[in-house]
């Protein structure tokens, strides 16, 4: 479904103008939450702030990488060194001061733990005049994610990307459009995939614990089609806001 889409659906047009705050959307791998927050940034008119694409953007930006955190962070990625929850969290804070977060942001990649979901809400809570974080979790069952990963294929020559359970090409295993033969990316071979989301379960049910005790979070049926899944989601950011 193209992006502009989402404002028409029902129960999103309604919402144009809505200031929904700081969003965090979470879901596992295959979960559809890329193609969602990339239709509630179109339909709210908010930055999606990754903290993977902060990092790439300080190495290419001369001014940002020449900065004292730039610097400390370059130095770090340079050495093969894991870049600290300190330091990944000033480069958020930093994000977090831009102009057009004022009405809100979906957050990608962050917080991924517990200590960093505690640092966030005193994070804003020091800076004041923002309203706190909302947290949706988009659900997928485990038979269904591994169908969308590990059934993915793709053209190494024009990238487009098919699926043999869902979107399967009209010949088996190569390309419509080029006839190329179709490959399948290593990390979507089942038992990586298997081991990719034992490990975000690992790391999320304690952001998950630490939102619905707060009462900021809600739950979606991500099996659902993609509109309907919009629709659910911006719903339960509206009534979390209520």
């Amino acid at each position: 479904m193209p992006v502009a889409a989402v404002k028409d659906q029902p129960g999103v047009q309604s919402q144009a103008k809505f200031v929904p705050g700081p969003i965090l959307l979470l879901g596992a791998p295959g979960a559809g939450k890329g193609t969602q927050a990339r239709l509630l940034m179109d339909a709210w008119r908010v930055p999606q702030i990754s903290t993977g694409d902060l990092l790439r953007e300080l190495r290419k930006d001369p001014e940002k990488s020449a900065s004292p955190l730039g610097v400390e962070i370059r130095q770090l990625m340079d050495s093969g060194r894991l870049v600290t929850d300190e330091l990944v969290q000033a480069m958020v804070a930093e994000r977090l001061s831009a102009a057009d977060t004022r009405n809100g942001y979906v957050l990608d990649g962050f917080p991924r733990t517990l200590a960093q979901s505690e640092w966030l809400d005193a994070e804003l809570a020091r800076v004041g005049g923002v309203v706190p974080v909302v947290a949706v979790t988009i659900s997928v069952g485990y038979t269904e994610l591994l169908r969308r990963l590990t059934g993915r294929r793709n053209c190494p020559l024009c990238g487009r990307i098919y699926n043999v359970y869902s979107q399967p090409p009209k010949q088996d295993s190569v390309c419509d459009v080029d006839g190329t033969a179709l490959v399948q990316r290593p990390d979507d071979s089942e038992d990586v995939v298997s081991q990719r989301l034992k490990t975000y379960e690992t790391l999320t049910a304690p952001v998950i614990a630490h939102y619905r005790q707060s009462g900021r979070f809600a739950e979606v049926n991500g099996e659902l089609p993609v509109d309907a899944v919009t629709r659910a989601v911006a719903d339960a950011i509206v009534r979390l806001r209520s």
